[in-house]
């Protein structure tokens, strides 16, 4: 089932490098699709209440040092749940059998097994802001056969089967700068914005662990494209070296 997903991984291209700096060799535009305002309140209540309500997010990413903040944290979340339910709806869209995404609200040392299943295969959902060309993993959860290590300590569960790649349109980070953080100041912000989503590719545990061999890694500390810092050690696939998300849908019909 994998044959569809087997090509050319040794085509995928690494970052060029300067230096401590790394840069995006090729990008992958924007392709603005509306996000149903459904989705974006789904999005919301889960965001809000794993951050300001009974919910738990670690403060600092795997390997990183920087400790977040609650509007960080929401605005992560936020991000990741939409992305979650626009890939389900899509999914839904193509009659391929796929469970809800998870809403409920986890306390501390409690995971997700997934972030979407779909006809029994697991699928990893990454989000990142519109202008994001790069897929990216914290070095720190995965190990050297592609399992994500803190589903593998608590879950005894650990293999993705696919990994998409979901971009949202605007940055939320700009939309709640400075914003007061009541419930309601924070829907107010997010409910008169216009978002939009594109699904740039997707891959399977095989080009993750071909990544992990070659050493796909931008550092800890590492400038990317001369000017964001990265907190963390991240594994990476360019945008367009992803597949179009046709492969993924005809490996699970």
């Amino acid at each position: 089932m994998y044959s569809l997903f087997l090509m050319n991984n040794s085509a995928t291209m690494k970052l060029n490098q300067k230096d401590n700096s790394y840069f995006i060799t090729s990008k992958k535009s924007f392709e603005g699709h509306v996000v149903n305002p459904v989705f974006v309140k789904q999005a919301f209540d889960f965001a809000y209440e794993m951050v300001y309500g009974e919910g738990f997010h670690r403060i600092t990413r795997s390997g990183g040092q920087l400790n977040r903040t609650p509007l960080e944290i929401f605005q992560n979340t936020f991000q990741g749940k939409l992305a979650e339910i626009i890939l389900y709806e899509n999914l839904k869209l193509q009659n391929i059998e796929v469970e809800e995404p998870d809403f409920s609200i986890h306390r501390k040392g409690i995971w997700d097994e997934t972030d979407l299943k779909a006809n029994g295969k697991f699928i990893c959902v990454k989000s990142a802001a519109f202008f994001s060309n790069l897929f990216l993993l914290e070095t720190k959860d995965w190990n050297s056969e592609g399992m994500y290590i803190p589903n593998h300590d608590i879950l005894k569960t650990a293999v993705y089967d696919f990994f998409v790649l979901v971009r949202i349109k605007p940055d939320i980070k700009n939309i709640l700068k400075g914003v007061f953080e009541t419930k309601e100041n924070l829907w107010q912000k997010i409910q008169e914005t216009f978002w939009f989503y594109d699904i740039p590719g997707c891959c399977s545990i095989k080009t993750i662990q071909y990544i992990i061999k070659n050493q796909y890694i931008i550092p800890k500390n590492a400038l990317l494209n001369g000017k964001t810092k990265m907190d963390a050690a991240n594994y990476y696939i360019q945008s367009v070296d992803l597949y179009h998300l046709d492969r993924l849908y005809s490996v699970l019909k």
